[in-house]
Formats: C-alpha cells, structure tokens, sequence
C-alpha cells in the first residue's frame, strides 16, 4: 500500500488508461489483452479495485504472469448479497474488504472495513 513517503513514477503521473468496458460479453477476453500490454510496460507491484468488473482480467494477468499483488474492495453498493465481481475476486485477491456486515457469511477470510465514503 502507499504511505506518504511513496512516490507515483513518472511516467505514470497524471495518466489515464482507457480500456475496453466489458459486461460479460466476448470483450472481456479483449481486457486479457489490454491488461497484458498495460501490465507489461508498467509492472505494478499492486492493483487496487474498488468493484470494477475488467479487473478479473487485470488480476489473473498480474498474478500469473508479473507477480502482482491484488487488494479488492467490494463495492459499496452490495449490502446483502455481493456482486459476481466479488464473488470471483474473493479467490483471485490477496487482500480482499467488504464494507457490509451482512457480507461476512458469503466472504469469512475477508475483512469488514464499514464504509469507505
């Protein structure tokens, strides 16, 4: 995790990375290729997600293949049940939060933080 000691690189300073959206379709396996390439040239030592669905790709890809270390927040907007997103990164994170208690039984290794707003 950052503190405030850590610096953004250079090069990454002030950039956006616009990938493909994906809502379960054939343009998930498009994100395997974007994660690939963005992945490559940067190397990140952690990849944070708050919810987002494309990261599942970017989580496999940084794990299999660079060593990258992943933290997912489940997103706030899962009070009772979690998302299919949760659901898969519960397995793929090395850290996984919820922000509801009422999550704790669908993800027992993760770790309630209460909300995050």
């Amino acid at each position: 995790m950052l503190n405030d000691k850590a610096q953004v690189p250079p090069d990454m300073e002030g950039r956006t990375m616009y990938i493909t959206h994906s809502e379960r379709d054939w343009r998930f396996v498009v994100n395997f290729w974007e994660a690939w390439r963005i992945l490559r040239r940067f190397h990140p030592t952690v990849i944070l997600s708050t919810g987002a669905g494309p990261v599942v790709p970017f989580a496999i890809v940084g794990k299999l293949f660079f060593g990258t270390r992943v933290v997912f927040i489940e997103t706030l907007t899962r009070v009772k049940r979690p998302s299919l997103t949760g659901r898969l990164m519960y397995r793929l994170s090395d850290e996984f939060f919820y922000q509801w208690k009422a999550l704790a039984d669908f993800f027992p290794k993760g770790r309630f933080l209460g909300r995050l707003i």
